[in-house]
Formats: C-alpha cells, structure tokens, sequence
C-alpha cells in the first residue's frame, strides 16, 4: 500500500503593494506612526475640597475629592511625569449653595485660593477653571434657573462674567466655560478684555451633549439637578449638524479652543469639528468612560494600561489636540516609562 502526499506550490502574488512592508519592524512601525500621544496632550481634571483630608469617590476608583495637601502632592506626581496642565472643579459645601450660585464669584472662595496656592508652588503650571453654576446653585443646574423651572440664558451669563473674571484675577491661564448658554463666549470675551485679561484664554465646551456618561462626575460634586434635566441647555446626543453650528458661534465670539465632550462616544463629532475648524480641539474622556474602563479592568476583563492607551490614541487620531482624562498622570507614567 502506498501513500500518497499532495504538496501544494503557491507562486508568489504579483503585487506592486504591500502595506505590510511598513509594520515589519518596530524602527519602520515608528516613522511611519500618524499619530502620537504624550504627557503633554493631557489635562488632567481635579476634584477638590475645603476639608483636611482626601475623600474617594466610589464611582471613581483612584479619584478623589482632594484636600489642599492632597492637591499639592498630585499636582507635584502629575508633573514629575510630564502632566502640566490641570483643571479644577470643586466641591463646594451645600451651605454655600445659592438659587444664583454667587458663590462662584467669592474672591475668597475654594477656586480662587486654590489656584492662588497653585500659582505660589509652581508659577509655570497652567490652570483650568471650569465655567458653570451647577456647583454652586441649590438647584443642581448650569445656569440660573426661573421660577417656572426655565433656565434663564442672559441671567446666567452675567453670572458666568462675574464667575470668570474672579477666576482670572486669581490667576487662571484659561477659562473653560461648560454651561452652554447662547452667547457666553463673547460675554466672556468682552468681560475678560475689558479688564485687561487679554491674555486669558477661553475654551469653550462647543459640543456638550446631554449625555447618560457624566454620572460618577455628578456623584464626586453632588451636582445633579434637583428637578429636571439639562436637555433644554446640552445637546441632543442625535445631533452632529448642531455641533458645527454650535463651533462657527464659539469661534467667531471668541473662543481659543473648542471642546467635544464625552470623547468616545462622539469621535464622529471630533473628526467633523476637526474638519471645520483650524482652530485647536480639546476633547473630554468623561468620567462615566473612566468608570467603565476602570471596572472591566479591575475584574480582569481588559488590560488596563492598553486599552486606556489605545482609548486615547483613538481620541487624538479623531482630531483633539488636548485631551481631559483622568488617566493623565497613570497614562504619562506609562507612556514615559515605555520612554526609558
């Protein structure tokens, strides 16, 4: 009995193109790379309060309210690696908490002292205030908020100038109003001119949408609405026409850099704002997409340190050229230490 063995000849393909020529070694892969990521396309955001200690966050594991030292020491770790640039948001007491949020203007309030701490320790740090009520008003809102349940518009953008400018007399390098109120970046713009802030900048948050993502953001600020929602102000999470809209006004009042946030779930808006606009982007990687990249990592399900990597070189490739993430410091450690 006698066995048989086919064997099988293939002649090669006759192909003018490869694309794999240009992945075959790591050197190639690197000069070939569209895309890069580093410490310094971060913003990293911080929570922060008037109490002596750190308090965690459940829905934010790693995240924190943090107190002045614990500010300090965070700041002093981001930068160690590369992070510098920081935006606050506070936690503000419920005590302080007003219909018309006026606590947002207290010269010697959390934001104010707290950048002047900043600004002592490390003249060079740039900071990022965010623009907006809702930490400060008994009602949970952005802006001011009427009677019959209206969020009234040019009320809240008086109070938005006043909020800024106190920002910037402690000083702030770039306001980033989050409230979207029609016409707030020229108000801002004026107000900021008109005492010789001219070189404040403004980051507009073009394109918030009215997104199921912000979640643990609300729970580490106790910011939620008490009534209602923010439909009538954020966008509609269908909307990618709107968005464009929404960056040709912020560009022509004023604004130095227009936002898209959440990140991931609106790349598409990104890409198109990319598209439109010569002016830079900056994206927010939410804290709802933190909190899910962070448990699915904790119970095994995904390599934390790829998939955080690879969520934000995706965020950079749509067209941001700064991201908010709260990764930042985790993220600059990695991404130095793959350096060395």
């Amino acid at each position: 009995m006698s066995r048989r063995t086919d064997t099988m000849t293939l002649d090669p393909l006759n192909l003018l193109q490869r694309p794999r020529r240009n992945r075959k070694h790591p050197a190639i892969r690197a000069f070939v790379r569209e895309t890069t990521l580093a410490p310094e396309h971060f913003i990293y955001p911080l929570f922060i309060h008037a109490g002596d200690d750190d308090v965690p966050i459940a829905s934010m594991p790693g995240c924190a309210r943090l107190s002045r030292r614990g500010l300090l020491a965070e700041v002093e770790a981001a930068r160690a690696v590369g992070v510098n640039l920081v935006a606050l948001f506070p936690a503000v007491a419920e005590s302080l908490k007003t219909s018309d949020g006026r606590e947002a203007w207290n010269p010697n309030g959390l934001i104010p002292e707290t950048i002047k701490a900043l600004k002592d320790r490390w003249p060079d740090l740039v900071i990022v205030t965010d623009v907006a009520l809702d930490p400060y008003n008994s009602d949970g809102h952005d802006g001011i908020v009427a009677p019959d349940g209206r969020i009234l518009n040019d009320e809240t953008v008086a109070a938005l100038c006043n909020q800024a400018l106190c920002q910037a007399r402690a000083g702030a390098d770039i306001v980033a109003p989050s409230d979207m109120m029609d016409g707030r970046v020229q108000a801002l713009r004026e107000a900021l001119d008109g005492e010789d802030f001219i070189d404040v900048s403004i980051l507009a948050y073009t394109a918030k949408y009215a997104s199921a993502f912000y979640g643990p953001f609300r729970d580490a600020l106790d910011s939620a609405p008490k009534s209602g929602d923010k439909k009538t102000y954020q966008m509609d999470p269908a909307n990618a026409r709107e968005a464009l809209r929404e960056a040709e006004l912020d560009e022509v009042e004023g604004a130095d850099i227009l936002m898209v946030k959440p990140a991931g779930p609106y790349l598409d808006i990104l890409a198109a704002l990319r598209r439109a606009t010569n002016l830079p982007l900056a994206a927010y990687q939410v804290s709802g997409e933190y909190a899910m990249l962070k448990a699915a990592s904790e119970r095994g399900w995904l390599d934390e340190k790829r998939v955080v990597l690879e969520s934000l070189l995706g965020i950079r490739r749509a067209g941001a050229d700064v991201i908010f993430t709260y990764f930042a410091r985790q993220a600059a450690e990695w991404l130095t230490g793959a350096r060395k």
